[in-house]
């Protein structure tokens, strides 16, 4: 803590034989969270709590049940003094409430445009590697997948476990869907697989609203 303040403090002289003292100040950091550890009451409330008594701010996140355990990923935001004090802090933290914390520190960019966005919803009977052919037929035509939640349903009065699986992918040109939705039924087809798949190009909707 006390080689962290006095960088801080290093960094501020530097900016002001610089002029740019003020750039310095309103800057903001980002870091990635993941929380990792056996779910219960209250575990949630406590890890937000705890990141905003620090100063930051939660700018986007995401929590999962995985049989027993839950995961919580976060992408804070907030000036030099806030991230570095919940670097220090967040692992203290974590040992007393037995979680797994991960960090890493990144960058706000820019996204790049993508314009064709994919909804795919599949069901079928649960066998070995069946994900795996839906994320490589998405990525046989260049498509970003940006969410994938699956889940089996377990056998039960005769009935074999089913796998449900749900993605949201990305491009950044989709000139002819046709395609990529024929390609996705001729996969359900050949998996015995009940699917159904939703292509939105925003650009050509645009051009044929009259929207350069």
């Amino acid at each position: 803590m006390l080689y962290g303040g006095f960088f801080y403090g290093f960094l501020i002289i530097i900016h002001r034989g610089t002029g740019r003292i003020r750039l310095a100040l309103s800057s903001q950091h980002y870091l990635v969270i993941t929380a990792l550890g056996a779910d219960r009451s209250g575990i949630v409330n406590t890890i937000t709590r705890h990141v905003s008594s620090c100063g930051c701010n939660i700018e986007d996140s995401r929590l999962a049940m995985l049989g027993d355990e839950f995961t919580f990923i976060m992408l804070l935001s907030g000036s030099w003094n806030a991230i570095t004090l919940i670097e220090s802090t967040l692992p203290l933290k974590g040992a007393e409430l037995d979680l797994l914390i991960v960090m890493k520190r990144t960058t706000a960019r820019p996204r790049p445009a993508m314009p064709a966005t994919v909804w795919v919803q599949v069901e079928v009977e649960d066998s070995p590697h069946l994900i795996e052919r839906f994320t490589a037929l998405l990525d046989a035509h260049n498509l970003n997948i940006a969410e994938l939640v699956s889940r089996t349903q377990p056998a039960d009065n005769g009935n074999n476990a089913q796998l449900y699986i749900q993605m949201t992918a990305h491009s950044p040109a989709l000139d002819n869907a046709t395609i990529i939705e024929q390609a996705f039924k001729a996969l359900c087809t050949e998996l015995n697989a009940q699917g159904s798949i939703n292509v939105v190009n925003y650009q050509q909707q645009d051009e044929q609203d009259g929207v350069s």
